[in-house]
């Protein structure tokens, strides 16, 4: 039988602990709305045995921000394998994955929060944004951006979180839709940038030239055509 008698954590296991019920809460309200008896009666814990691990509420937050910012930045790894539209496909599920599990925690990551000082937060953003871009590049198979690759490849960041924030208010779009539309728009963005660069042109060459009669990209070509029909 067990005697009931809880397991002490040690420091490390304790302030990771408190990050986790901390992102779980901050998941489901806004930061500015979770207390510190809130975390810590979650935690199974004292209100001061929460400050004896984060000096206050500010440094839990910034703690718990910088676990998300490292999740969201691990959602852009994807094997090098397979056309690249479905690999774009299987970065866009994870992503809105966690979107759609951390929606309060995602908005306050993209928008900041009067928590937590803008340079901070604007660190954690880059850091995200600059993982997103260094995977894109890799399954590009390139080391070294040209200025119009870059500009596509950070604008489609860019897209891809401003999409995100406004599905999170109201959901009115399926999200298998938006997740497949993001796709079409790194495709979509690439073309245009390719109608004035050949060394784009040619890069988007590479890009088209495996992809399977059902992938995204060919229904992506599949549904211009039609419209133009």
């Amino acid at each position: 039988m067990s005697t009931g008698v809880r397991r002490r954590m040690g420091v490390e296991e304790r302030r990771q602990q408190l990050i986790g019920v901390a992102l779980e809460l901050f998941s489901r309200r806004s930061p500015d709305e979770v207390s510190i008896d809130e975390i810590a009666s979650a935690a199974g814990i004292s209100r001061p045995l929460v400050y004896h691990y984060f000096p206050g509420k500010l440094s839990l937050y910034e703690a718990a921000l910088k676990r998300a910012a490292e999740d969201l930045a691990g959602r852009f790894a994807e094997p090098h394998e397979g056309p690249l539209g479905g690999r774009l496909l299987r970065v866009m599920r994870r992503f809105f994955d966690f979107v759609d599990e951390h929606g309060h925690g995602f908005s306050a990551l993209m928008r900041g929060g009067p928590a937590v000082g803008p340079s901070t937060t604007n660190a954690l953003i880059d850091s995200v944004r600059q993982a997103a871009y260094d995977q894109i590049l890799s399954h590009l198979g390139i080391v070294d951006a040209p200025p119009r690759l870059e500009l596509v490849v950070r604008s489609w960041i860019s897209l891809a979180e401003s999409t995100a924030l406004i599905w999170l208010d109201g959901r009115r779009i399926p999200r298998a839709e938006l997740e497949a539309q993001l796709v079409f728009d790194f495709a979509a963005l690439a073309a245009v940038s390719a109608a004035y660069d050949e060394e784009m042109a040619g890069l988007l060459r590479d890009m088209v030239k495996d992809e399977p009669a059902d992938g995204p990209f060919a229904e992506l070509i599949g549904r211009l055509v039609a419209l133009a029909s």
